[in-house]
């Protein structure tokens, strides 16, 4: 039988992206179709074949944008949205792009793929440039991962598109994508989200209360406070909830952590950077945390309420705007309004209850076996 050779390109601009590209990749490992026995599947970040200096631009430039100007990355999101292709700095832009990208060229080649998944929209624009000029043949497909639709998405010669729902479907449409090439199937996220995990047990592993209100806190921000203090502030003031703070790979943030756990050892479990994040959510009533796509897709899921902190301009702002408009997240401003609304959850339960109904009415976890199927079947 014939072994389709699949390659899923992200860019680590950002976790989701990458994300993305291996929740596509650990699902073709279990995906079983009757005309081929298995998939052969690579995952490669375009960050990993660029100079230096592209990637310090690219990648580090636009985390620095993010955390210390993100006034600036608003206008520039906006700025590049409404941006024609013939604009002389889009061409500048691709210019520098496509000299910068040899490498990520040649390592396509080697791996000889019959298709291609883009997961960023950077390799879905410079593999449209190689299709034009005939130096690639085989199809490219783009996995666009966040509730709405930025022009850099969309790209000449692309075999489809996926969409995390209707509305940016739509969008695709309206910017003059083919409507046979348009499917509407989520954003694909890890199978470990799909697993029937019981909130009790996994409490109990943690070491948790079974019958205390419980809160897993992800993000901080400018506005907000850090992990730490959101945490500090929620256990103070409110006796019957618990909480489950995640450092990241921050040591300083995982300190500051460990100092508070003296204080409530029988309220707050800390971690540092988590594997099993799932784990960590099926144990929690509700997540405070950015909207980035990918973690609200993992939340949608899990039927894990949200309750959004100081998300990035653009992107983020817009997956949070859609999951409000879902019921399935509530946005705090500033600290003193997130402790607010924590009481309310402890207060109202039913409040919780209804959104995640609301979130498992929307979630789609099947995207990842849908994108592959699409994919396999043309």
């Amino acid at each position: 039988m014939p072994q389709p050779r699949v390659l899923m390109i992200s860019v680590s601009a950002g976790s989701g992206h990458v994300r993305a590209a291996e929740a596509l990749l650990e699902t073709s490992s279990q995906f079983s179709q009757p005309q081929f026995s298995h998939i052969h599947a690579q995952h490669i970040d375009v960050m990993s074949y660029v100079s230096r200096s592209f990637r310090g631009v690219y990648s580090d430039f636009y985390r620095h944008l993010i955390n210390h100007a993100p006034a600036l990355w608003a206008y520039l999101y906006k700025k590049t949205d409404d941006a024609q292709r013939s604009d002389i700095s889009s061409m500048l832009r691709r210019s520098i792009e496509q000299l910068c990208t040899k490498k990520l060229i040649k390592k396509i080649a080697e791996f000889k793929p019959d298709h291609i998944i883009c997961t960023h929209f950077l390799p879905a624009e410079l593999l449209a440039r190689e299709i034009k000029h005939g130096r690639l043949t085989c199809p490219v497909w783009v996995q666009v991962t966040d509730f709405d639709l930025h022009s850099l998405w969309v790209q000449p010669h692309m075999r489809g598109y996926f969409a995390a729902n209707h509305e940016v479907a739509f969008k695709m449409r309206e910017r003059g994508i083919a409507n046979d090439v348009v499917h509407v199937t989520g954003i694909p996220v890890s199978p470990v989200f799909l697993a029937d995990k019981k909130k009790h047990d996994c409490r109990m592993e943690l070491c948790l209360k079974p019958e205390l209100t419980t809160a897993l806190i992800l993000s901080g921000g400018a506005r907000i406070g850090t992990v730490t203090e959101i945490a500090e502030r929620l256990l103070r003031n409110n006796d019957t909830l618990q909480v489950i703070a995640v450092a990241g790979n921050n040591p300083l943030r995982l300190a500051e952590l460990q100092q508070l756990a003296i204080q409530y050892t029988d309220r707050l479990v800390i971690f540092g950077f988590s594997k099993c994040i799932e784990n960590l959510m099926a144990a929690s009533d509700v997540v405070i945390t950015k909207p980035g796509g990918l973690t609200s897709s993992e939340c949608l899921i899990m039927g894990l309420p949200m309750l959004l902190v100081d998300p990035i301009p653009g992107q983020e702002e817009r997956n949070g705007d859609y999951l409000m408009e879902q019921g399935a997240a509530v946005k705090a401003h500033d600290i003193v309004g997130l402790d607010f609304k924590i009481r309310q959850f402890i207060v109202e339960p039913e409040r919780l209850v209804t959104m995640r109904q609301k979130m498992l009415a929307i979630a789609k976890p099947n995207a990842a076996h849908a994108v592959l199927t699409h994919v396999l079947e043309r």
